[in-house]
């Protein structure tokens, strides 16, 4: 309890992990805490990853355990532990886990976000072999195929447009007579020849027994069912940002942290990089850059500051 951190980083995806290492060249004293017992974060459950330069195809899980192995190599420490809560005290910071308290100068929150979930029957069982929650991240492995989006809003239109570029035909299923995106996303989505908005409709089920090989479809109006042969699903529902316990610290939008490239939030001392936090794009490479650059932050703080 009387230990004092340079820095405590919380959370253990690509920007926590990216973090570590950046933290352990610059030779900070540093803790991560990390609330599962296996670092890595949503990258662990990708089937494959194809967009991280260098590593075409790489196994999520493989990429997720390298990151792990270059911090360990480089002598990072981990504690796991599930963060409460965080408060400020002259300049220290306290960081209240589940198992014990942390005392630190600075704080990189890392913790993620997740993608909502529909629900269903085979959502959890087939993830990573053919139901999907990123277009950009695996849409290339359906060229030619047909596939299914869910949802009304901007990224479910954005994700259909993407992936109508590649695909021979995609279904976007929303549950209400409407969309929610913006106009301008709906007129391009509209004007697509090999795109089906299927209206009034939610999924029941995803069929498939290795791979995703089908939808299972209700009209909420009429009561009727329909199916739907695909080769992939793609869910976009909503992401919720993993940043309740930081609620009141530091300033929010709409649950994600706000900060910018620097990691900068509201409150000195405290950072945020990755998926927590407001940004245009939520990749592993935006998350590994993040975590980079909210250490650099962190030096000059410390620089400035002690």
């Amino acid at each position: 309890m009387n230990e004092c951190y340079d820095l405590v980083i919380i959370g253990s995806g690509p920007a926590g992990l990216s973090a570590a290492i950046y933290a352990r060249r610059a030779r900070l004293h540093a803790l991560v805490l990390e609330k599962e017992m296996i670092s890595g974060g949503q990258v662990l459950t990708t089937e494959e990853v194809d967009n991280y330069p260098g590593l075409p195809g790489m196994n999520g899980f493989e990429l997720g355990t390298k990151f792990r192995e270059h911090a360990d190599a480089l002598g990072a420490v981990f504690a796991e532990d599930e963060v409460v809560k965080i408060s400020r005290t002259k300049d220290v910071i306290e960081v209240e886990g589940r198992e014990k308290s942390y005392k630190t100068k600075t704080v990189i929150i890392a913790t993620g976000a997740m993608h909502r979930k529909l629900g269903v029957f085979g959502e959890e069982e087939l993830a990573g072999m053919g139901v999907s929650y990123c277009a950009t991240c695996d849409g290339a492995f359906f060229r030619k195929k047909t596939v299914a989006v869910v949802g009304g809003g901007d990224v479910a239109i954005e994700d259909a447009v993407f992936l109508s570029r590649m695909c021979e035909k995609v279904y976007l299923i929303h549950r209400r007579n409407e969309l929610r995106g913006a106009k301008v996303l709906q007129e391009r989505l509209f004007a697509l020849e090999n795109v089906e908005v299927i209206w009034d409709s939610v999924v029941e089920k995803i069929e498939g027994t290795e791979k995703v090989e089908g939808l299972c479809l209700k009209n909420v109006k009429s009561g009727q069912a329909l199916h739907l042969a695909v080769n992939g699903v793609f869910i976009a529902v909503g992401i919720k940002p993993l940043s309740s316990a930081f609620e009141g610290v530091v300033e929010m939008e709409n649950g994600y942290i706000r900060a910018g490239e620097d990691g900068k939030t509201s409150v000195p001392g405290i950072f945020a990089a990755g998926d927590v936090r407001t940004k245009a794009l939520r990749q592993i490479i935006t998350a590994a850059a993040d975590g980079a650059n909210a250490v650099t932050s962190v030096e000059r703080y410390l620089n400035e500051k002690y």
